[in-house]
């Protein structure tokens, strides 16, 4: 049976055309597999064949572990200290071996041996296409459409395929067989069988590749695609920046007669592109990229991470764009969450603010409103700030003295120490299981206890509007927070299905 084995390792290394040791490590997979069977457990077992002689041996295997990290797996580990009794030097990480009997080559049958090391071939042949194409460092795929699984698009480009999942395409976009399509690499899963590149048309990541393709100052850089927010297949917008005062960065992406931008447009299913100048400041950045709007003013809330967004009553309706959609791709391009108004809202909103500040400034600091509305046009909005600005700044008041001034700030950390001791009174009667909650920090459960939230079926209860009042964060991360939150209610609920 030795030399039938090196007969079969001859031909299928020929008919493969792939090197013999590859085609001997998948015999010896193959078994190693069929000798695991004879055991109960989760066996180790490692098989080496002779290149020469086509003899074999078979061993039974642990792995070495740390004393402290328990056994995983009893049947293929085994704990440091036990495993020194038998092999003195062993170290972490490594094997021991333990000689066991061979299975006879004809046991597993010839034919059954064959397929085993046939699809051990096919998948080493495959490993290397794969490997040749990413070698070559491309981040567009380019292929043809080969057929549909399952909803997704099978693309083939030479003897490898990209697989095009239908929430990665571009909406109402109809690809049928033979079509040539290209798609962003995303990623690379070896767990899939058949079309392991993951695509997509759909990303952001595309539309800058494709750019960087159109436009050749990218490469050279001249110009930067700092960010992009797609609609896929409506609308996009992305932020550029120049790196040469000689080039525009607006006019070089857009091309003569708008030959790169359309170039771009007609790959993505007629998608129309916004190009906004990048900005440092990010309320310049913000009024650019709400273009075609002309903005009024805007306000700046950077605990927030927001803004308001003053426009007049003829660019409301442009700035938010039909169905939010201008609004929403600013916000997603920028990073920053956009509040549009016009100046009737903005008026009521800030008046609102300024009574909200007066009645804090009045309780807190026990001061008539004249002293109120005095520390507010000088731009103080907390407490905070009145006890902890320079002193020279609330000097330069001319409406304050210095007694005045000391008085203020005296007043102003008393109430910030009394504000302090009933927080942490509050947040000694949050309940351990929202404390223990995944996602939340010391910050984050301080303002739910001054807000009220004391146990994780408080949070569950809350909208996720009312979430990021309190905390502030963003939708997302309160949308997580409330899912989080609910978990136990599912956890629960199927429990009792049981």
């Amino acid at each position: 049976m030795n030399r039938e084995l090196l007969m079969l390792v001859e031909a299928i290394s020929r008919e493969k055309n792939v090197e013999r040791d590859v085609v001997f490590g998948a015999v010896e997979s193959a078994m190693a597999q069929a000798t695991k069977k004879l055991y109960p457990g989760d066996v180790d077992i490692r098989v080496s064949v002779d290149r020469d002689s086509g003899d074999y041996e078979t061993f039974r295997r642990w792995l070495v572990v740390p004393d402290d990290a328990g056994l995983q797996n009893p049947d293929a580990e085994e704990l440091l200290m036990d495993a020194r009794e038998r092999v003195s030097d062993v170290e972490e990480g490594e094997y021991i071996e333990e000689s066991v009997p061979s299975v006879p080559i004809g046991r597993i049958g010839a034919m059954a041996a064959k397929q085993v090391i046939l699809q051990k071939i096919r998948d080493a042949e495959r490993e290397m296409l794969l490997n040749d194409f990413m070698s070559r460092g491309d981040k567009i795929f380019v292929g043809t459409v080969k057929r549909m699984d399952k909803g997704d698009i099978i693309v083939e480009s030479g003897r490898v395929e990209g697989r095009l999942r239908r929430g990665e395409m571009i909406p109402k976009e109809n690809l049928r067989n033979g079509d040539r399509v290209r798609a962003m690499i995303m990623e690379v899963d070896l767990t899939l069988r058949g079309a392991p590149i993951i695509l997509s048309r759909s990303a952001p990541e595309f539309m800058i590749e494709l750019f960087r393709q159109e436009v050749p100052e990218i490469e050279q850089g001249l110009l930067e695609i700092k960010s992009c927010a797609r609609d896929p297949g409506s609308r996009a917008k992305i932020a550029v920046l120049s790196h040469d005062k000689r080039v525009d960065p607006i006019g070089t992406c857009v091309g003569v007669r708008g030959t790169r931008v359309n170039a771009v447009t007609n790959e993505l299913a007629g998608e129309r592109v916004d190009i906004v100048l990048w900005s440092e400041d990010p309320a310049q950045f913000v009024i650019g990229a709400l273009a075609p709007a002309n903005v009024s003013s805007i306000v700046v809330d950077e605990e927030k991470h927001a803004m308001d967004v003053v426009v007049d009553e003829e660019n409301l309706a442009i700035a938010i764009g039909r169905g939010g959609q201008n609004v929403r791709l600013a916000s997603d391009l920028t990073g920053w969450k956009i509040n549009i108004m016009d100046a009737n809202e903005s008026a009521q909103k800030q008046a609102e603010e300024t009574g909200t500040i007066r009645k804090l400034f009045m309780e807190k600091l026990d001061v008539d409103q004249e002293i109120a509305d005095i520390l507010f046009s000088e731009g103080f909005t907390s407490l905070e700030e009145v006890a902890y600005v320079p002193i020279s700044e609330m000097l330069e008041i001319e409406s304050f003295d210095e007694d005045t001034v000391n008085e203020l700030r005296a007043r102003a950390k008393d109430a910030l120490l009394t504000q302090e001791i009933a927080r942490e009174e509050s947040v000694d009667e949050v309940s351990q299981n929202l404390r223990d909650l995944e996602g939340l920090n010391p910050d984050l459960i301080g303002k739910l206890a001054e807000a009220g939230v004391h146990t994780r079926d408080d949070l569950a209860d809350l909208a996720v509007d009312e979430l990021t009042e309190i905390t502030g964060q963003s939708t997302d991360e309160a949308k997580i927070l409330i899912m989080k939150a609910r978990e136990h209610w599912f956890t629960t609920a199927t429990a009792a299905h049981e």
